[in-house]
């Protein structure tokens, strides 16, 4: 495979460690769910589907359904580079779902992380529960 090293690491082995990075900072995971489904277009079961098909970040990205058209305006430093700069497509839609996950742990309002979109409207799209609300698959 050409490139980094990281396009081949299965999305499933990186995913919690992004929740684990919300939760040791008191957020929650289902906010961590919303942003990369937002930034990626899968929704809740798509998610579900590549955590448990363990696919890697390349097919990730390659497969997700559309990535969010507000992605341009994903701005910061991530580990030290500046998300906005990559060069490398797939490497920069990595470094945007970090930077985003990074911004939920550090506590952001969700409508600051998603840019100004609606977070009601995301968490519709990606078919997640409102926060204090049970789920579609939660039993009643």
């Amino acid at each position: 495979m050409a490139g980094h090293r990281i396009f081949g690491t299965p999305f499933a082995s990186i995913y919690p460690h992004y929740v684990a990075k919300a939760e040791r900072k008191g957020q929650r995971r289902e906010d961590v769910d919303l942003v990369v489904c937002w930034l990626t277009g899968y929704d809740a079961a798509g998610l579900e589907r590549a955590l448990t098909s363990e696919v890697d970040l390349e097919t990730f990205f390659a497969e997700a359904p559309a990535v969010t058209p507000y992605a341009a305006q994903i701005t910061g430093l991530i580990c030290g580079v500046r998300v906005e700069e990559v060069e490398d497509p797939l490497m920069q839609q990595i470094r945007w779902m970090d930077k985003l996950v990074d911004e939920v742990a550090r506590g952001k309002k969700l409508g600051s992380v998603l840019r100004g979109d609606d977070v009601d409207a995301a968490r519709a799209r990606a078919g997640l529960a409102r926060a204090g609300t049970p789920s579609a698959a939660a039993p009643a």
